[in-house]
């Protein structure tokens, strides 16, 4: 803790630079990647802690990732304590249990920065990887069974040693993985963006003096306390609670049970999960690394989204899990999945306070990552090709206005899918569809009706193809506020080249295609919010004529006869 007293403007120039330098280092990790899964999705996230690994600063593709850099540089000080660790040091890791905190997938780099010899910050990103090999092209398969199964484990261990590389990980990476090109370029380019952070930290700390620095970070992380904190008050107090379901482990055990307490008081925010499942067989455990992540991302939805995140912000925000819980795996359970289990303990949270603050949290939405794995060789070149994407779907209605269509779900933020010009030029495949979809039984009814989700369709091109598809809610639905209707399932069909449509499934591991199968994957329409009845009849000949619904849909569920021709409609007898 420092003592150097410094003017508030002086303060705000070293924080404002502090943020900008992890925008630079995001932007830098994108501009030099390998693989469209960075550069094109954003599946990735970069920034500052301090000395004892404290957030500071992240810029997000992914909202599932905040908080994660602390737990992989807090993992770094305590396997190198004291003088282990030096200038030049960069660390590897992506074990789950251990501060890796999501999947193998997400490798995680970490380096300390030193100022005169004295360490003053860590430089930290988390990219998903296209590979790093296990049993399944993709690396992050649905039916695994241990971490074993998943790729290669990175236990926090030295990449660069003083500046030196230790070649020895990289020939491990390049024996290891399907695509050693792409996985290298992503981990050198991780490497470029956190010596990005280091030169930027050292430039301030010579303009400003070490000491300017410190007093800087200290006054940041006490302001994102003192923010959180004056929100805190705003917020009903009491007790909350949720419960639900996460659909199946991958391997066809389920579905397990999960819930939630939310407390909160004037200086607290609690979120107690004892009693959900424990652990499962299959990889959808999720750790308690994860687990805090999501809380945290929620906690900033319901406090103040616009805050700059960094630890200052969650003091107030206690967790609270039984372990070996599904929620709080440890080794060595697969976690190929953990994101939907991820996701599912921050919509509990969600789905205990959205009634209660309706100005800050909507009905539910599509939820689910919607992963999904399609390999194969290319038609043209006989290369072997990898798609790895997430899937967008629709968000729930809120108090004041429909739900947004075609977005992805929360833990995935600001990310993208591959565009379909990248797609069909780079793989194996053709996108016959790529629309809203028009669910046909009310799906999202409401006051303001839940966004839809979407259809979206991929051709194959050749033979012996392989898609692993993930869409978690395909059983429990995306749930309604004050009558607002259910949304409706993710699910996926496969269209045969023999005319045979086999479907629909949630979650199938390398369903095999051959040329001119067509696999159809269809995300969920949001949770209604509100008593249908009380849409406005205009705007529902509106949703007619957009093909939103159709007019069988008006006139059962919102009491509206639409004409199919030429929309014009009228009230019938019970609408409000």
């Amino acid at each position: 803790m420092t003592t150097t007293k410094l003017d508030p403007f002086t303060l705000e120039i070293v924080k404002d630079s502090l943020l900008s330098a992890g925008d630079e280092m995001f932007v830098a990790l994108a501009r030099t990647s390998m693989s469209p899964i960075i550069y094109e999705v954003l599946d990735y996230a970069s920034g500052l802690t301090d000395a004892h690994g404290n957030l500071l600063t992240q810029g997000n593709g992914v909202t599932g990732f905040i908080g994660m850099l602390t737990f992989m540089v807090k993992e770094t000080l305590r396997k190198y304590p004291g003088e282990k660790l030096k200038e030049g040091d960069i660390i590897i890791i992506n074990d789950p249990y251990q501060g890796g905190g999501s999947h193998l997938s997400d490798v995680g780099l970490v380096m300390p920065i030193f100022y005169q010899g004295e360490l003053v910050a860590f430089s930290a990103n988390k990219a998903h990887w296209t590979e790093v090999g296990g049993k399944d092209p993709g690396s992050f398969t649905n039916d695994s069974v241990d971490i074993f199964q998943e790729g290669l484990q990175f236990s926090c261990i030295k990449l660069y040693d003083e500046g030196k590389l230790n070649e020895g990980i990289v020939e491990i990476i390049r024996s290891n993985v399907r695509f050693p090109d792409l996985s290298l370029g992503d981990m050198f380019a991780q490497v470029a963006a956190l010596r990005t952070g280091d030169k930027r930290v050292r430039e301030l700390c010579e303009k400003h003096s070490i000491e300017t620095i410190l007093a800087a970070i200290e006054y940041h992380l006490d302001h994102g306390e003192a923010i959180s904190r004056q929100e805190l008050k705003k917020l009903p107090k009491g007790d909350f609670y949720a419960e639900d379901f996460i659909d199946t482990d991958g391997i066809g055990n389920g579905p397990f049970p999960i819930k939630v307490k939310v407390t909160i008081t004037d200086d607290e925010f609690i979120c107690d999960f004892r009693g959900s499942s424990p652990q499962v067989p299959g990889p959808m455990n999720c750790s308690y690394t994860g687990l805090v992540s999501a809380v945290r991302a929620i906690f900033l939805a319901i406090t103040n989204p616009e805050q700059d995140v960094n630890d200052g912000v969650f003091r107030p925000l206690k967790i609270i899990v039984d372990p070996k819980s599904i929620m709080s795996a440890e080794r060595p359970v697969p976690v190929s999945n953990y994101f939907e289990t991820l996701l599912g303990s921050l919509d509990l949270v969600w789905k205990a306070m959205a009634p209660h603050i309706p100005t800050r949290l909507n009905a539910g939405q599509f939820l689910s990552v919607c992963a999904v794995t399609l390999s194969g060789n290319h038609q043209d070149t006989d290369e072997p090709f990898l798609i790895v994407e997430p899937s967008v779907g629709g968000w729930g209605g809120s108090i004041d206005k429909d739900g947004a269509s075609g977005q992805f779900c929360f833990s995935d933020g600001e990310t993208y899918n591959v565009p379909v010009e990248v797609a069909e030029t780079r793989y194996g495949v053709l996108l016959d569809e790529y629309s809203l979809r028009q669910d046909g039984n009310g799906a999202g009814a409401g006051k303001f009706v839940g966004g839809k989700g979407v259809i979206r369709s991929y051709r194959a091109l050749s033979d012996g193809q392989a898609v692993t598809v993930t869409f978690g809610r395909n059983k429990f639905l995306p749930w309604g506020i004050e009558k607002g209707h259910q949304g409706s399932p993710n699910e996926f069909y496969v269209k045969k080249s023999t005319g045979e449509v086999d479907g629909p499934y949630g979650v199938y591991p390398r369903y095999k295609l051959n040329t001119n199968d067509v696999v159809q994957l269809m995300t969920g329409t949001g949770g209604g919010y509100g008593d249908p009845l009380e849409r406005s009849a205009a705007q529902v000949a509106s949703d007619v004529k957009n093909g939103y619904f159709t007019a069988e849909e008006a006139r059962e569920y919102f009491l509206v006869d639409v004409d199919g021709e030429t929309f014009e409609y009228q009230e019938l007898p019970g609408r409000s």
